[in-house]
């Protein structure tokens, strides 16, 4: 097999953004697809379009727009609606049941946000941009997706704090031990 000078490039280029990418793709995927799918779909977009990429140093950008693109017509396709419990869960590495709850009850939150605070939100704390490269990304003012940011964690921490509410009421009813609360 052939190596050209295209898919080399490429390539140097994907393996420095490889780990944060894989990591904004499962939580943006969370509940509309399989985060493994919109990765290998993502990078054969990517690849198609690498020779329209002028500046290379742009190119986390232009990856993290064809993914955002494709769960967008993904969005589109189906419509969203709250969180969908037929999709498949992806694998999680760690084995800890707790581990695996906190993190369904954080992607299911996120999934709740509205789409540019979810997604300035997941490339921020999960990916790990900086403000500037996400105001690239989302081509808006560092102002704008420091508020989405704001506005996102100020969501999710009443979203979390509601499905915590609700989970201990349901083990409270599950146990049977709402009497012992109150004796």
């Amino acid at each position: 097999m052939v190596t050209t000078k295209k898919q080399t490039e490429f390539m140097k280029l994907y393996a420095i953004t490889h780990e944060g990418f894989v990591r904004y793709c499962k939580a943006r995927a969370y509940g509309i697809m399989d985060y493994h799918d919109l990765v290998n779909e993502t990078v054969l977009r990517a690849f198609d379009g690498f020779d329209t990429l002028k500046n290379r140093k742009a190119f986390s950008g232009f990856l993290y727009g064809i993914a955002s693109n494709i769960i967008k017509n993904e969005l589109r396709v189906k419509g969203r609606t709250e969180y969908k419990d037929e999709v498949k869960q992806y694998r999680i590495e760690e084995n800890k049941a707790e581990k695996k709850l906190e993190i369904e009850a954080l992607y299911k939150a996120l999934a709740k946000l509205p789409e540019e605070q979810e997604e300035a939100v997941v490339l921020f704390e999960i990916s790990g941009y900086s403000i500037k490269e996400i105001a690239e990304m989302q081509k808006a003012t560092v102002s704008a997706v420091k508020q989405r940011l704001k506005r996102g964690r100020e969501k999710l921490t009443e979203l979390l704090k509601v499905d915590e509410e609700i989970s201990i009421v349901m083990e409270i009813r599950k146990t049977g031990t709402l009497f012992s609360l109150f004796f």
